[in-house]
């Protein structure tokens, strides 16, 4: 099993195995966040490639060998999207508008990325966050007048194709294929499926998806991992995996809990209520050291409970997700919690990985960090280069 975005670069920093012995306070103020904030920025700045995308879509490390060639500009395409998104919440500046304006001309330009294999369909992961950015940029007013909302449009059409081809019968999407092959795969994972359901939602309003029901049977899909443990499944199966060191305990469903609950809700799911997220939060908190011990374990799954490295940063960016879905008054007390395990990961460079060195994984963890520091600070007034800040979404 192998999840999120495995996305990796060519970093040349002393990492420990595991992030369980970096000393942090409990808490940190809106102050540090900003900063960290900004150096996390300014790294997607200064590393954007000549023809506006970040990393490169090839192996270029010895530890993902055995992938599909295809697999790595899937990621690359994928670590694209999700950095367009980190610009797209920024505060802006100059610097920083005009690298998102070159990051979405380049999703634009660039070919969809194709299914690389029999079994390695890792290229839906392209079609995930392709389709995901997409649609959060279409609800931008800076790209909704001319060129920009034709481009969007096109961006978000294109990849919404690799979704409704890879749809499983059951309604979720994943990146594997088991024998016998078929050209409709038969896998998918909770996470993956819930990283696209508000986007399929506004999708229909955008007139993108024309039918509905293919985000009812994902939100079914999603659904139906859910356990009595509060925790959600690894995929979903007849009978599931549960007890002893499962992956599908909370301390193994850490991250999953956060993406899946912050979906649910988001697509109006009345199971998932506030206090589910707040008590999917507690357990995020309270078990957090199994995230930190699997931190940059080059080994997927092989850490505590099944955790795998690149849980980390994603698990993080879509619990400052659910944050945001609490009552105003309470936000901030969770993001104080969660910003000291963001920033103890961050590199000097203000990149930030959690699983590989590759290059589309620093792109893919930084923009992660971004965002979710973004998401709990404050709108400035005034951004430092003189240049009106963009509402929250």
């Amino acid at each position: 099993m192998r999840t999120a975005l495995i996305l990796g670069g060519a970093l040349a920093l002393a990492v420990p195995a595991g992030a369980q012995h970096i000393d942090v306070p409990r808490t940190l103020g809106p102050a540090e966040g900003r900063e960290a904030l900004g150096r996390s920025l300014d790294w997607l700045v200064t590393n954007q490639n000549d023809d506006g995308s970040w990393a490169c879509g090839v192996l270029d490390g010895l530890l993902e060998l055995g992938f599909s060639i295809e697999s790595f500009y899937a990621w690359q395409v994928a670590s694209n999207a999700l950095a367009c998104l980190a610009l797209l919440d920024a505060p802006e500046t100059p610097a920083r508008r005009a690298a998102l304006e070159r990051g979405l001309k380049w999703l634009d330009e660039t070919r969809p990325p194709k299914r690389g294999s029999d079994w390695d369909i890792d290229y839906v992961w392209g079609g995930l966050y392709g389709f995901a950015a997409a649609s959060e940029i279409a609800s931008d007013p800076r790209f909704q007048q001319g060129e920009w909302k034709t481009l969007v449009d096109r961006v978000g059409r294109r990849y919404f194709e690799i979704l409704e081809k890879n749809q499983i019968p059951e309604g979720g999407w994943g990146y594997y294929d088991d024998p016998i092959f078929s050209e409709r795969p038969k896998w998918a994972t909770s996470f993956s499926t819930a990283t696209v359901l508000p986007a399929l939602k506004r999708g229909e309003e955008l007139g993108w998806v024309g039918d509905p029901k293919i985000r009812e049977r994902a939100t079914g899909y999603v659904s139906r991992c859910a356990l009595p443990n509060g925790a959600f499944a690894y995929d979903e199966r007849v009978i599931p995996w549960i007890g002893g060191d499962s992956i599908n305990g909370v301390k193994g469903s850490l991250s999953r809990i956060q993406v899946c609950n912050w979906a649910l809700y988001s697509v109006g799911e009345k199971k998932i209520t506030l206090d589910r997220l707040r008590e999917g939060l507690e357990s995020f908190f309270a078990e957090h050291r199994f995230l930190d011990v699997a931190f940059m374990d080059p080994v997927p799954h092989e850490a505590y409970y099944y955790n795998s490295g690149y849980f980390y940063l994603f698990g993080h960016y879509y619990a400052a997700r659910v944050i945001e879905l609490l009552p105003e008054a309470e936000r901030e007390g969770w993001h104080a919690r969660l910003r000291p395990h963001l920033v103890k990961v961050m590199r000097d460079s203000g990149a930030s990985t959690d699983f590989l060195t590759s290059s589309y994984m620093q792109v893919a963890g930084t923009a992660f960090t971004a965002m979710a520091l973004d998401l709990g600070l404050p709108p400035e007034a005034q951004s430092v280069e003189k240049v009106p800040a963009k509402p929250k979404r």
